[in-house]
């Protein structure tokens, strides 16, 4: 599992650490990790480190120390190092005579030097930088991504916002981000996620002073294995989950297909369908089981999923708003998507004592806080949490990063890293519609089941993509594939 942490956690965990070290040491700690990748880099890049073009943008902060001491050990090495020095006066004094004794240089002018660069160290600014890059910094940073040169970041790229992962100004957008010690939520949420290319984490022995509790956490292969719920010999289809499905209308007769398509390949026992489109998914799936009544009288089932292309009237003529409270009147897990979020009243969803799932998108997060979608897009993490406290919910955010929140504020939000631009496209939400259903019916508390859907969900896709469009269909029909992948 990765782990992210707060700004403020790791500065606290940095000076238990350093108390305990020798002056500097946490500093060459981290610059001999920051080197030793750089040259992994040269080496992939030029075949050798030796006669390297490397420049560092140093800010004036421990950051610029960093790239400055490890653009030492690169000169020791043969690398042809150079320094731009974006707060000249104020640079790290120590990191700048280490380099300086190795045989670097300061550039006389950053815009040559960078035309030439081969591999460029962005130490502009650090974890502590808000707001974006300052006016001069950003002509110099313009240039390095221009030059066609390896952008690593040190840390964090520069410009974007750590504890969030919002990109309020002009930032750097790096090929490469090394950081040190943990994740930041940053480097795992969009749209600063984008910025930071492939991230490699450097021990530095910060672990040991970073609290059990993250602030944020990535699932892995393992994790979300020990989440999946595996039937044994005894296990019957009430055993393994039977999930109930509220989707579809004759304008979007997909969404009650798509739905209960994600729900049975997500490892359903049975799907009990109840809408007007019992037609359109019996001839898909003939083994549903269809009701065109009431949900409440569709038969026993240990969770619902309701919202997905629900249109003004269902089978027995009554409105959405009616299947949607006469679902949240259950008492088993509710997940509420697309068309059913409109319907909800935040009160009424507090009230239940059964866990709730909510599974907006940008847009309909935005509908449901009143604010605009370009706010909840920018600030994810910021707007998942709200979501989460304002109605009592488990809340998954869908989008260029899916998360996942926890109604409790003490327990992490879970980011999903197997998110991918071909989910993108009509209908995929429905399958994880089922999907999650489908989880919720076998026993999973909501926190797990979406996380674990999310993770599967985007793996489907990956594999069903390879790089070519992709359908909801296709990543539906992949999901016994990406089942496999991660259980082994």
């Amino acid at each position: 599992m990765r782990t992210a942490y707060s700004v403020e956690t790791v500065r606290n965990a940095e000076r238990e650490l350093m108390a305990r070290l020798p002056d500097g040491a946490l500093m060459q700690r981290a610059a001999a990790g920051l080197a030793a990748a750089c040259a992994g880099l040269l080496r992939d890049l030029l075949g050798r480190v030796y006669g390297a073009r490397v420049v560092l943008l140093a800010g004036s902060g421990d950051n610029g120390g960093d790239a400055l001491y490890a653009g030492a050990r690169l000169a020791r090495r043969g690398a042809a190092v150079t320094v731009v020095e974006l707060a000249p006066g104020r640079t790290h004094e120590g990191g700048l005579t280490a380099l300086l004794g190795a045989g670097g240089r300061v550039a006389d002018d950053p815009f040559d030097v960078l035309a030439a660069a081969d591999l460029v160290l962005d130490g502009i600014t650090g974890i502590g930088g808000h707001g974006g890059l300052r006016a001069d910094a950003v002509p110099v940073a313009r240039a390095a991504r221009g030059s066609g040169a390896v952008i690593v970041a040190v840390d964090l790229p520069s410009g974007v916002e750590a504890d969030s992962g919002e990109v309020t100004g002009e930032a750097l957008r790096a090929d490469v981000t090394v950081t040190f010690g943990t994740y930041k939520p940053g480097l795992l949420i969009a749209p600063a996620r984008e910025h930071a290319g492939a991230v490699r984490l450097v021990d530095i022995g910060l672990a040991p002073h970073l609290p059990s509790v993250p602030g944020l956490e990535a699932l892995q292969h393992e994790d979300v294995a020990r989440l999946l719920p595996v039937p044994t010999g005894e296990s019957d289809k009430y055993r393994r989950g039977v999930v109930g499905v509220v989707a579809g209308s004759a304008r979007y007769p997909g969404a009650a297909v798509l739905a209960v398509a994600g729900a049975l390949r997500g490892g359903a026992g049975a799907v009990r369908y109840a809408g007007p489109r019992g037609d359109a998914v019996i001839a898909r799936y003939p083994e549903t089981l269809v009701h065109d009544g009431p949900p409440s009288k569709a038969g026993r089932v240990q969770a619902w999923a309701v919202g997905p292309g629900l249109g003004d009237a269902l089978g027995d003529g009554s409105g959405p708003e009616a299947a949607v409270a006469d679902v949240l009147a259950s008492d088993v897990p509710v997940l509420v998507d697309a068309d059913g979020l409109r319907l909800l009243d935040a009160e009424t969803v507090r009230r239940r004592t059964a866990p709730t799932l909510l599974t907006p998108h940008a847009g309909e997060a935005a509908a449901l806080l009143g604010v605009a979608r370009a706010e909840v897009e920018s600030g994810r993490l910021t707007a998942v949490r709200e979501l989460a406290a304002r109605y009592g919910a488990t809340v998954l955010l869908k989008g260029s990063t899916t998360l996942v929140a926890d109604p409790d504020p003490a327990v992490p939000v879970r980011v999903n890293p197997t998110g991918t631009s071909w989910l993108a496209t009509a209908g995929s939400g429905d399958v994880l519609t089922g999907l999650s259903g489908s989880l919720l019916a076998a026993g999973l508390p909501a926190r797990d089941a979406a996380s674990a859907a999310a993770y599967l969900h985007g793996l489907s896709a990956r594999l069903a993509s390879r790089n070519a469009p992709v359908a909801a269909d296709d990543v539906a029909a992949n999901l016994p594939e990406a089942w496999r992948n991660v259980v082994g």
